[in-house]
């Protein structure tokens, strides 16, 4: 297919997708400043992000601004925007929404591809505010999401600036901002003030990195005295939902969750699972209040009766109980990604059974009764098997089970546990099954634990690559064999990429560079880069290393992840949080 044709069938396949939208905002460009809101994946999956959705319902809702959306295209196609099917460099601000470590290198790529320079040190002329269609001006490159604020060094040289924390406290100041001022300042005047005034805002070409003999990271500070940033960049968050919970904005069947309509119950969670980093940068925990989220629910199109609950791992069991009956009155159905064992009540189980899922997911995440205390997930064999009967009694025919290996202190005991565990399960399954006379299945999703930044665990060291192969490799053997059994394991050698991604620096965005540009493997990248990506994922961390993440401020205390950590290695639990009385982590 010719360049011009492959335009022109991106071009149609957008207008494809705008068609089958509900919710869609359409704007003429005149006397208004154009903003290329990204994605960096595939529009199935952006479209099914509700942070994505939000922060595009807030741009809009600027009328100096239009905001387009845009998204990761098919191999050998330009990025185009969906709205009017521009490219990227048409738009004078880029606004990138980075949810997964993953999606880094597609960030590089959309760039690259749209041929604007990938490193934020060549874009170095003014933005083209008045005129984005003139010659000589570059864009300016923003970036947010929760990837951002669990570490966003590895983006630091693609990126102008980070928006650190959630959209709703500083999106609008910001952009009021870069229309009032972007055309008539130097770029860098006006990187300053933003990173010196504006909370939230982290500039890192204003900061230096520095690194010891050994090339291990020793510190990031502010390159300029003068321009009074601040040392660490402190986390925005919003307090409550008001009067409606956020919710989706538009709904197209072309999503992975086909108009699915999302409704946030909360952020955070008081859980406290040790191995969660979403339980902690988004402390302190914030469950919205029923009227809220019933108002959102009620914002639905009309016509639509699927609605997905974001945050249940979170809701205490009485206010699961008010949503369901709820959702039931209104004839609602209830998706949901898993379920914690240990929330179902009969309102919950009465909207199951008329909800008529076929597949429902529990994450018991640790193998053994032992590795759940270890991890602090606080749900027992019990609470599964409970979960278990009730869901194969409302005719859900495919249970899936989440578990990790690799979790720190995991033996083959717990392992063989994992296996007792599984075919309990099955048995339960099998028993409700032939009463019914007709037989359910069981998928086994399993993943390698992966030390993320700003948990207990971010001192831990990633399992070698070898050892969590032969652990995959007993687990098939002892359980593939099974009738309706189905395991479907990640790769240790994806999830050591995802580990550098996640524990890295300013150099592994120099490998992602490399990667991209001449079209290898990550390793290759890394290895022509001079760099061991081996130091980042598998190494033990002590008390006092300094972290490249921690230029940003989460509130956390260090001390308080590190006891943390060592309550872990003695399998002890902590209680969940309260935020009316906790000070335990020092967040509140």
């Amino acid at each position: 297919m010719g360049r011009n044709s492959r335009f022109t069938a991106n071009i149609s396949g957008n207008r494809q997708l705008l068609f089958h939208e509900k919710g869609a905002i359409k704007k003429k460009w005149k006397s208004r400043i154009p903003l290329a809101l990204i994605y960096p994946n595939r529009y199935a999956v952006g479209m099914s992000n509700l942070g994505f959705q939000l922060v595009y319902h807030l741009l809009n809702q600027n009328d100096s601004l239009v905001a387009e959306r845009v998204f990761l295209p098919e191999s050998g196609y330009k990025p185009l925007s969906i709205e009017s099917g521009r490219p990227l460099a048409d738009f004078p601000l880029l606004f990138f929404s980075v949810s997964f470590e993953q999606d880094y290198q597609h960030l590089i790529q959309l760039l690259k591809t749209s041929d604007i320079p990938t490193l934020a040190s060549e874009r170095t002329n003014k933005s083209r505010m008045i005129s984005p269609l003139a010659s000589g001006g570059q864009p300016l490159v923003v970036a947010g999401g929760v990837a951002t604020f669990m570490n966003p060094e590895p983006l630091a040289p693609f990126i102008d600036i980070f928006v650190i924390g959630e959209a709703e406290p500083v999106l609008g100041t910001l952009s009021d901002y870069l229309i009032r001022e972007i055309n008539s300042k130097d770029k860098k005047v006006l990187l300053g003030e933003l990173g010196a005034t504006l909370p939230g805002i982290y500039v890192p070409e204003l900061y230096r990195v520095s690194y010891d003999s050994e090339g291990n990271f020793l510190s990031s500070n502010p390159r300029d005295d003068t321009l009074n940033l601040p040392r660490r960049i402190k986390k925005v968050t919003m307090d409550s939902a008001g009067d409606t919970a956020s919710h989706s904005t538009i709904l197209t069947p072309e999503a992975e969750f086909s108009d699915l309509f999302m409704t946030e119950l909360g952020r955070g969670c008081s859980r406290g699972c040790r191995f969660c980093a979403a339980g902690f940068i988004y402390r302190p925990p914030r469950l919205w209040h029923a009227p809220s989220i019933i108002n959102a629910i009620e914002a639905r199109p009309q016509g639509n009766s699927r609605v997905g609950l974001l945050g249940m791992e979170m809701v205490p069991s009485e206010d699961m109980s008010l949503i369901a009956d709820f959702l039931t009155n209104e004839s609602c159905s209830l998706s949901f990604s898993s379920l914690r064992a240990d929330i179902i009540n009969s309102s919950l189980v009465k909207l199951l059974g008329r909800s008529r899922l076929k597949t429902a997911a529990i994450a018991p995440d640790g193998a053994s009764e032992r590795l759940r205390q270890v991890i602090n997930k606080g749900i027992t064999e019990n609470d599964v098997l409970a979960a278990t009967d009730i869901l194969a009694k409302k005719e859900i025919q495919n249970l899936k089970l989440y578990f990790m290996i690799g979790l720190p202190t995991e033996k083959q005991s717990d392992l063989d546990e994992m296996a007792a565990l599984v075919m309990k399960v099955k048995n339960v399954i099998l028993a409700v099954g032939r009463a019914r006379g007709r037989l359910g299945s069981l998928t086994l999703s399993i993943n390698c634990f992966i030390p993320k930044p700003w948990t207990p665990f971010q001192f831990h060291a990633m399992e070698e690559i070898k050892s969590l192969k032969l652990k995959l490799k007993f687990l098939r053997k002892k359980l593939s064999a099974e009738p309706n059994i189905r395991i479907k394991a990640e790769s240790p050698e994806k999830a050591l990429f995802q580990a550098v991604l996640s524990r890295g620096d300013r150099r592994v965005g120099r490998a992602l560079l490399t990667m991209i540009t001449n079209n290898c493997t990550w390793k290759q990248a890394f290895k022509k880069e001079n760099i061991n990506p081996e130091s980042f994922a598998l190494r033990q961390r002590g008390k006092t290393e300094p972290f490249p993440w921690e230029i940003i401020d989460h509130g956390i205390e260090r001390k308080y992840l590190w006891s943390e950590y060592q309550k872990a290695l003695q399998g002890e639990k902590t209680i969940p949080c309260d935020t009316s009385r906790c000070k335990r982590c020092g967040v509140c």
